[in-house]
């Protein structure tokens, strides 16, 4: 029988965090999850729902407060999806973050003994994000803008956001006063009417340039012209401004067709010493200072000498592959989706490397390939997105035995499940260092470095 019933008002102990920020309260071995509640703290709570292993609670009051605990500077940080930890101090958001990837390779990894590193953060863990994804929508006959409310895609209305550019503040603002009298209706998801639907923004952290995207649900777009004085007097710097269309039933962002409406069709940045040409749709890290610190991460456990051969499994457009190509021999990159490998062959040409290779298919077939045609690597990188490694990849890995494996992740919980497998199949994992790649946000970083037992 469970302790707890729905509506019981109760004051509880709260042990712990989950991997989204809840504080984790037992009662008689029972967890209450609690929004906004926080290690350390006794707090009184609404029993909302209860589960046959779990219930939910709302924060009532505090009675004993966490020495990590502030005030979150968000105006609308308990309402905003962005961000779960502005409420706890950046010290106390590493500490956590620490624990997450050490949990994560004690319990799920079965590797309690791995040197787990203390998370390199930021110095200034504010306004990282060099790409914006701002939705547009009505709500009682206004224009409202700002980034979706937890599990929902109703719009939490803003004008600021604190962890991205003041460029997107000023564009976001300038837009909700402006869109009415210039005759752009909002879209509306349920309906599907409307034509505005998101406005994207991205900035080069190093060359300063910025590209606005409209995303539109049709391609004629009446109100073009007068959208791009619109932008262009809020953001006199800008230096592109594109328009996306996107005309189905989709909480997906973008659309397949993009129209140059002022200016170039990329903006450049630069990480390190390697320059990227960003378009309205290249995948690029968003906070490009981290970036920095993880890919020179991985560079050093890479051990390059310059004698080697390095596969990049998921390359994306290049972004790791070309700081390696710095240091190695030769660097093969395969990626599934073909635009972003021409992105990448196009960025290996700006930077003037001629020691790559890049080829578009599912990493599980290009790499048996090449290591049939002679194309062996001394190591391999992988970044996977959050599911993690694929299993036939996995199996590639094991098989083609590469002297050392750099494995990023952006899920310490996948990271963990696939090290326990390449350690069953002969790898060692040396260390794992975690970095703060999303300030204010529970997503950690993590790059690990196995060598081959």
């Amino acid at each position: 029988m469970k302790p707890v019933t729905k509506n019981d008002r109760l004051s509880v102990y709260v042990e712990d965090l989950t991997h989204d920020g809840a504080g984790v309260a037992k009662v008689d071995g029972y967890p209450l999850f609690i929004k906004d509640a926080l290690p350390g703290e006794t707090v009184t709570v609404h029993v909302l729902k209860t589960l046959k292993s779990y219930g939910f609670a709302k924060l009532i009051s505090i009675e004993e407060k966490s020495a990590d605990r502030i005030d979150a500077p968000c105006p609308v940080f308990e309402i905003c999806g962005g961000c779960q930890l502005q409420h706890l101090s950046y010290e106390g958001q590493l500490k956590y973050k620490e624990k997450v990837v050490r949990d994560a390779m004690a319990r799920l990894g079965k590797l309690p003994d791995v040197p787990v590193h203390p998370v390199k953060g930021m110095d200034n863990p504010w306004r990282y994000r060099n790409k914006s994804q701002i939705p547009f929508g009505q709500e009682d006959g206004r224009v409202v803008a700002g980034f979706y409310q937890p599990r929902s895609h109703r719009i939490a209305d803003t004008d600021i956001c604190l962890i991205q550019t003041p460029e997107a503040d000023i564009l976001m603002a300038s837009l909700k006063r402006n869109l009415q009298d210039m005759g752009i209706e909002p879209y509306e998801e349920k309906t599907h009417r409307g034509m505005l639907r998101h406005v994207v923004l991205r900035k080069g952290r190093v060359t300063g340039e910025l590209m606005v995207v409209l995303v539109t649900k049709k391609q004629k777009f009446p109100q073009a012209e007068r959208a791009v004085e619109a932008i262009r007097a809020a953001l006199p710097d800008v230096t592109s401004i594109m328009q996306n269309v996107n005309g189905d039933k989709t909480n997906v962002i973008f659309g397949n067709e993009t129209i140059n409406l002022w200016g170039k069709d990329i903006i450049e940045d630069r990480i390190g010493d390697v320059r990227f040409e960003i378009s309205a749709r290249s995948f690029y890290q968003v906070n490009p200072e981290q970036t920095e610190v993880l890919y020179g991460q991985a560079l050093d456990y890479a051990g390059l000498t310059g004698t080697e051969t390095v596969i990049d499994a998921y390359c994306g457009i290049g972004t790791i592959s070309l700081f390696l190509a710095q240091r190695a021999k030769f660097v093969m990159g395969v990626e599934i989706v073909p635009q972003a490998i021409e992105d990448a062959k196009r960025n290996a040409y700006l930077n003037g490397f001629t020691n790559t290779l890049f080829e578009a298919g599912p990493a599980e077939e290009v790499i048996p390939r090449w290591y049939k045609d002679g194309k062996q690597a001394d190591v391999l990188v992988v970044d996977p997105p959050r599911k993690g490694c694929d299993e036939a990849l996995l199996q590639t890995m094991l098989e083609q035995q590469p002297e050392r494996i750099v494995y990023v992740s952006c899920n310490p919980a996948t990271l963990a499940r696939d090290l326990r497998i390449l350690e069953d199949g002969g790898y060692r994992t040396q260390e794992v260092q975690p970095v703060d790649m999303f300030p204010q946000t529970t997503h950690v970083e993590c790059v690990a470095w196995l060598t081959r037992s």
